[in-house]
């Protein structure tokens, strides 16, 4: 399991536990778990502050209808989980 990516996608706004789910197959409870076992624990506290305030779009169902992608237009295609080089 590569977790560091997994961290990084957890504290990206955009990216919703689904999108870790269907890569990883990590539901959002397995991610919390993950976070909470790496993260210090002020650094977990202050993440999830930030996916509860209503601002973060880690939840399909809360996201804007407009946004239809998991990663960013600039992002080049993901393999095995490194970002290709430009």
């Amino acid at each position: 399991m590569d977790t560091d990516r997994i961290i990084e996608m957890a504290w990206e706004d955009r990216t919703p536990f689904e999108a870790i789910d269907i890569q990883f197959g990590l539901n959002e409870a397995d991610v919390i778990r993950l976070m909470r076992r790496e993260l210090r624990p002020g650094s977990f506290r202050a993440w999830r502050a930030r996916v509860n305030s209503g601002t973060s779009q880690k939840h399909l169902n809360m996201r804007h209808p407009d946004i239809q992608r998991f990663k960013s237009n600039n992002q080049r295609y993901i393999s095995g989980n490194k970002v290709s080089k430009r």
